[in-house]
């Protein structure tokens, strides 16, 4: 199966950026994967994704401020937060407008991948 869309991983956990894109490559994807926020803005990934895998704790660059600089250039990647940490930070919910989704580590691969079609979607729509 292919699909033209391309998600980005953003996570400073080798393992998780090695099992994602295993995952979302055999659905199709094309998948781009950074091991840090900065990596991810300093690269042409922001411009050519269209989904959007971060984690929220990393060392520098948290997901949030990320997802911040992201909005504060105007772009505007659907987004799914993934952490280690069970709940939401408390500086989440006021930070963060409209997250596609939020997964615990470890997650279910079959919502990660619904939510993701589910942003897709609404991206094509909007």
């Amino acid at each position: 199966m292919f699909n033209p869309a391309i998600i980005s991983v953003v996570d400073d956990d080798e393992l998780i950026l090695v099992s994602l894109d295993s995952l979302l490559r055999s659905y199709g994807y094309t998948v781009k994967t950074y091991s840090s926020a900065w990596a991810f803005l300093e690269s042409s990934g922001p411009a050519q994704t269209n989904c959007l895998v971060s984690d929220i704790q990393m060392p520098g660059m948290c997901g949030v401020e990320m997802y911040e600089s992201l909005a504060s250039r105007n772009i505007h990647i659907p987004t799914l937060f993934i952490t280690a940490k069970p709940g939401l930070p408390p500086q989440f919910s006021a930070r963060v407008r409209k997250p596609e989704g939020y997964f615990s580590k470890p997650f279910n691969t079959d919502a990660l991948l619904a939510c993701i079609e589910r942003a897709l979607k609404r991206r094509v729509a909007g």
